[in-house]
């Protein structure tokens, strides 16, 4: 972008959970409660309206501050505020109004049709984020999250002072169209909110029944052939197999992977902290010539 006209502002945009599940008179009412908890979030910081370009976005609020107004009032006092007008609005409500919140600070311009720059592409996609949704779906009291770019922590909350609680923040890595940037993630008065971790490999395992323990049916590593005869598997030929290795498993299982096995090795025993024995033990015989 082209950033002649543009100024270094601080952009804001909110956003409300779950409107997309309300009724005309349940949207009109939280569009009401939103906007006066934006107002009066403002008020508490002296911001007044001409201080501020503000965009209506149906189930939230875009704003880009005038640059003089200081950032560490809208992640201390001013973030505050707006948590105890949201606590104040659903007190007794089955409705309640929970809103993310994303803040970040660069170059804005207005092209008369509205905000325009990287820094408000930003603001909205830490607001949108999946794992800024799913902090709110797994903390279902909470009444708000505030989400702040890296730089913004790094050089303003990270700074301290009244109302902005830098220890409660928690960071995670936000990936969305062009985005991938670290986010810092905040819900006002509360300890540091957990990342939920993303399903697949590296995620958490699926749930179900531990996986089968290996047979001799699979192939042995690290010499002429081999032959497993733990549990579950096939019992080893009488008299064994020449050059080959035996491998018993029973309760714990040991993976031996990518190994090469030489010498006189004889045996491996796991043993209790006492050194007794747990009948838990894997033996590896050579009875090949060592090599």
């Amino acid at each position: 972008m082209n950033t002649a006209g543009a100024v270094n502002r601080l952009v804001v945009f909110g956003d409300a959970c779950g409107s997309g599940k309300l009724g005309m008179h349940a949207k009109r009412r939280m569009r009401d409660g939103m906007y006066a908890a934006f107002a009066e979030a403002y008020a508490s910081v002296d911001i007044e309206p001409g201080r501020l370009h503000q965009e209506d976005r149906g189930d939230g609020i875009l704003t880009a501050l005038d640059p003089a107004v200081p950032p560490s009032l809208m992640v201390g006092r001013w973030a505050d505020t707006l948590y105890q007008c949201l606590r104040e609005h659903n007190a007794g409500s089955a409705e309640r109004l929970r809103l993310r919140v994303g803040m970040n600070a660069g170059p804005v311009m207005n092209d008369g049709r509205g905000l325009v720059g990287r820094a408000v592409d930003l603001a909205c996609r830490l607001c949108d984020s999946p794992v800024a949704k799913d902090i709110m779906a797994g903390t279902p009291g909470a009444d708000l999250l505030l989400v702040v770019s890296d730089w913004l922590y790094e050089n303003v909350v990270a700074e301290g002072g009244r109302y902005v609680e830098p220890e409660h923040y928690r960071s995670a890595r936000v990936r969305s169209k062009e985005t991938d940037e670290t986010a810092w993630f905040h819900i006002p008065r509360s300890p540091a909110p957990g990342i939920p971790r993303p399903p697949g490999p590296s995620g958490p395992p699926a749930a179900g029944p531990p996986p089968e323990p290996p047979t001799g049916d699979g192939p042995a590593r690290g010499g002429d052939g081999g032959r497993g005869d733990g549990d579950g598997g096939p019992p080893e030929p009488e008299g064994g197999t020449p050059g080959g290795r035996r491998i018993t498993a029973r309760g714990d299982l040991l993976y031996f992977e990518n190994n090469v096995i030489n010498g006189g090795f004889t045996g491996i025993r796991r043993e209790a902290a006492g050194g007794a024995a747990q009948g838990r033990e894997t033996d590896a015989r050579n009875t090949g010539d060592g090599a």
